[in-house]
């Protein structure tokens, strides 16, 4: 994983969802908790799936779902800011981290879908 920076902040973004996944969970924001688990975990996953990719096409196929899945994160992440839902976890840093992952993502499968 060192020197592969999608991977790497797929990676860290994934245990920070997790962590605040714990916090909202503790408050009984379940729903909130769940939603946000399963698209901020899902980007790491789609990432390295698409190491194996058979592929250019599958490749960037992947890499496309993991782009949509951080995009639904930052969806949550927002909503939660928003709706005042506290927590020990600094929600604006996860929002940044998860708009350099939607441009990382978007260069990625921008490039791997050229002919």
């Amino acid at each position: 994983m060192p020197g592969n920076r999608v991977l790497e902040c797929s990676y860290r973004f994934a245990l920070r969802t997790v962590a605040l996944g714990r916090e909202l969970r503790k408050q009984r924001e379940l729903e909130l908790a769940g939603q946000l688990l399963r698209s901020g975990t899902s980007i790491g996953a789609n990432v390295e799936e698409a190491q194996a990719g058979f592929s250019r096409r599958e490749f960037a196929a992947k890499m496309g779902i993991a782009a949509k899945e951080v995009r639904e994160s930052l969806y949550w992440l927002r909503l939660i800011r928003d709706s005042g839902t506290r927590s020990g976890v600094d929600i604006d840093s996860m929002i940044e981290d998860a708009t350099e992952l939607v441009r990382l993502l978007t260069a990625i499968v921008h490039t791997a879908s050229k002919p």
